[in-house]
């Protein structure tokens, strides 16, 4: 899911004013998740301030060539229809094997019931079906956890 530049960039300038140290320069803006409705769903969790973390495949990084998120780093959060919605700024990075991702982080996902157990099914399948490298998923794949704060508009 992309957005629209103009718009993107419209929205970036109006939310710089409320934030104290933001750059000129706009933050990548991207979707959760790989569906519409995905998106949606994982943007009302972290609106409500329910998800405050998210996991990402160092392996769909290496084989992108995306450059990995750095802490104090602006995102700007898109809707399921590339439309830009809230302003996150990441506050922690750890890359740890698939099989050692904590309860702590599967529960600041805030998806399904919060546990480690469902983190895993959950992200074993996303992985699985929609990872950007063709190496998929593996039990000790490297994975960067990341946590956020909503910023703009805050909760």
């Amino acid at each position: 899911m992309t957005g629209d530049p103009g718009v993107i960039a419209e929205f970036w300038n109006q939310a710089r004013g409320a934030l104290i140290d933001a750059p000129e320069e706009i933050p990548e803006a991207w979707a959760f998740g790989a569906t519409v409705a995905h998106a949606d769903e994982l943007l009302a969790l972290v609106r409500d301030g329910i998800k405050t973390g998210t996991a990402s495949s160092i392996w769909d990084y290496e084989h992108t060539g995306d450059p990995l998120p750095e802490v104090g780093e602006y995102s700007i959060i898109l809707d399921g229809e590339g439309a830009p919605q809230v302003i996150i700024r990441t506050t922690m990075l750890d890359v740890v094997p698939f099989n050692e991702v904590g309860e702590e982080h599967a529960h600041s996902e805030g998806e399904d019931d919060r546990t480690l157990a469902s983190w895993r099914r959950i992200h074993e399948w996303y992985w699985t079906n929609h990872s950007e490298s063709p190496r998929g998923f593996a039990p000790d794949m490297p994975v960067l956890c990341e946590r956020f704060e909503l910023v703009f508009p805050r909760a």
